[in-house]
């Protein structure tokens, strides 16, 4: 929907808890869906068989007019419920509120959760000496799109339709891949109460993109600085079946740059070291010559906005 049609109508949300739910969960696993029932159902399946812990699912849907809200319903799973498309961040915010554990889960449903990808990612968890981390499982992409934090190119379908399950299940652990540094996205886990610190997830950037980014530079402004890809920990990635469908797309990056003087992609390359391979907890960034000239040229773009 477009955002001024949103911004004018209060669409109606509705909170819903299962009737029999999951006891001794380590994760409250949020996922957001917009009339995308084919991939939900592969997503879901994939996380009740292929977790090592039990864990919390947490469904919003946007309109879930596509037979989404009766399968939900007959799933007896934890969700919430918006009659129009509120966006990823209203939609985050909004299932954050059913969240029973201390650990939330960012997952999209275009994504299949591999075997033991929360055994990893727990693994990690259990070496924090603090709250303050954000960690994100390695996702497996069928086409090579230039992310060095990502293992591509691996095409094991490109729609539940098409997907061959039984190949990626023989196959997804075959390829090493290191930890790395400079995880913004899901599936990504954070402590509840360090989602909380921050707010969640900014509405400005609604409908949803740039939202990631616009998170991990809130955690980084309260001092976290171990922002891990467990490569281990994998997923594999439909790639993108919901954010083509926005007929609303903002001018994002200038919004994340009006809002923190600094751009999406210097904070990403430069203070998050994004896809490098891990090595320790992240510091502030050396002051070179071209990362000062990117700021010198962000400040000029911010000023002309």
């Amino acid at each position: 929907m477009a955002l001024s049609s949103f911004l004018t109508n209060t669409p109606a949300i509705s909170l819903h808890r299962c009737t029999k739910p999951v006891e001794n969960t380590l994760f409250s696993i949020l996922i957001p869906s917009w009339n995308n029932l084919a991939f939900l159902k592969t997503c879901v399946d994939s996380l009740q068989k292929n977790s090592r812990y039990r864990h919390q699912i947490i469904i919003h849907l946007n309109e879930g007019n596509d037979g989404s809200l009766e399968w939900v319903d007959q799933l007896n799973l934890d969700y919430s419920q918006s009659e129009t498309n509120i966006g990823i961040c209203y939609a985050m915010n909004v299932a954050r509120t059913l969240a029973t554990t201390d650990y939330l889960v960012y997952f999209n449903d275009d994504m299949y959760a591999c075997p033991d990808w929360d055994y990893w990612l727990y693994e990690e968890i259990k070496k924090q000496e603090s709250i303050f981390f954000f960690l994100s499982a390695t996702m497996i992409e069928p086409r090579d799109t230039g992310n060095l934090c990502v293992i591509a190119a691996h095409d094991f379908g490109s729609h539940p339709n098409n997907f061959d399950e039984k190949a990626l299940l023989e196959q997804f652990n075959l390829t090493e891949k290191s930890d790395w540094q400079g995880s913004t996205w899901p599936p990504c886990v954070v402590p509840k109460l360090l989602w909380d610190m921050v707010g969640g997830y900014s509405i400005e950037f609604s409908p949803g993109m740039y939202s990631d980014p616009d998170f991990v530079m809130k955690l980084w402004q309260v001092g976290v600085r171990n922002f891990k890809g467990v490569g281990k920990s994998r997923v594999y990635h439909f790639m993108s079946k919901s954010t083509g469908k926005l007929l609303f797309k903002a001018n994002v990056p200038r919004a994340f740059l009006n809002k923190w003087g600094i751009s999406a992609k210097v904070f990403a390359r430069f203070y998050l070291r994004r896809g490098t391979t891990w090595n320790g907890k992240l510091t502030l960034p050396i002051q070179t010559g071209l990362l000062k000239c990117h700021m010198v040229i962000n400040q000029l773009k911010r000023r002309l906005s």
